[in-house]
């Protein structure tokens, strides 16, 4: 069979949007251990608790094909009706690092709650870094964001 421009446009069409959904699906990534968030931390109780719960397996939904583990059904239905608000900024990944235009992975006790949202470090030293200067640091991490989150998972 000759493959003629009337074969090849439905498969070149195909492709595209296969291309497409790839960078869909790798833009909407949540940073994850073994496909579980925050190293299973309760992403809920950093806002009720203040501090880094561990999560359960008795309680986890998923979000962007990830599974987050809460330490109760409170919290795992509170993170199910709004997962938005309660999911890590950047995709999980550190904070610090988007800012500075990289993707890093992050350690549940290295976390900073601002204007009711939660961001992530890579470790206690970053956190140190990136609280001297918050605000600035979200202003880069917002303006890096559409750019690194295209980058590879590290």
């Amino acid at each position: 069979m000759t493959l003629t421009l009337r074969h090849f446009l439905p498969l070149a069409a195909a492709t595209a949007l296969a291309i497409s959904t790839a960078s869909v699906a790798l833009a909407d990534e949540i940073y994850a251990t073994n496909g579980v968030a925050i190293n299973g931390y309760d992403a809920v109780a950093y806002f009720t608790d203040h501090k880094p719960v561990k999560g359960s397996d008795k309680f986890t939904t998923n979000y962007k094909g990830t599974t987050f583990y809460f330490a109760s059904a409170a919290h795992r239905d509170a993170f199910a009706g709004n997962p938005e608000h309660y999911a890590p900024q950047f995709g999980g990944y550190c904070a610090y690092g988007t800012a500075e235009g990289h993707k890093a992975p992050t350690e549940p006790q290295a976390f900073t709650v601002v204007d009711d949202k939660l961001y992530l470090n890579y470790n206690d030293h970053v956190m140190q870094t990136w609280r001297t200067d918050i605000g600035g640091y979200i202003k880069k991490a917002n303006a890096n964001w559409d750019t690194v989150k295209e980058q590879p998972a590290p």
